[in-house]
């Protein structure tokens, strides 16, 4: 198995570690954009995962949110406080257990920013064809499975 050398004599990376690095790349663009995107609407990318995530689904409890979201308990809570601040989502006591809930505001955000943000990844995306998005989402679908 012969490996291509660069201009500069240093051997090529492996083609896992090739495409694990263009990921990293696109994915820090696409975030670096979003980032701007959301600030008509004064959200951070991770206060918008939040009311896309509580949007999509009422009545989580924090941990489920945590899970969705890849981080701790902790660090959701502080998001959770300031959207609460905000009034964009509410802490519904049901029993022990706290359901979380956008507002009517938060409804109104979510109606709006949700669509805009997909529009604004799709166009991101455009580049590849919708059939080549479709295999771009199996193929990391398939890694992600992979790797739990």
């Amino acid at each position: 198995m012969s490996r291509r050398v660069s201009e500069h004599g240093d051997r090529l990376r492996r083609p896992g570690v090739l495409a694990w690095l263009r990921l990293a790349r696109v994915f820090q663009k696409i975030d670096r954009g979003s980032t701007e995107h959301l600030r008509k609407w004064d959200l951070s990318v991770a206060q918008f995962d939040v009311i896309a995530h509580i949007g999509s689904a009422e009545g989580l409890v924090q941990q489920q949110l945590a899970d969705r979201l890849l981080v701790t308990k902790g660090n959701v809570s502080q998001l959770l406080d300031r959207l609460e601040r905000r009034g964009l989502i509410c802490r519904c006591q049901e029993g022990r257990t706290q359901r979380l809930s956008l507002t009517p505001a938060g409804r109104e955000l979510y109606a709006t920013v949700v669509p805009e943000q997909e529009h604004f990844v799709a166009s991101r995306l455009a580049a590849l064809s919708i059939e080549e998005q479709h295999h771009l989402h199996e193929l990391l679908q398939k890694l992600d499975r992979s790797l739990t």
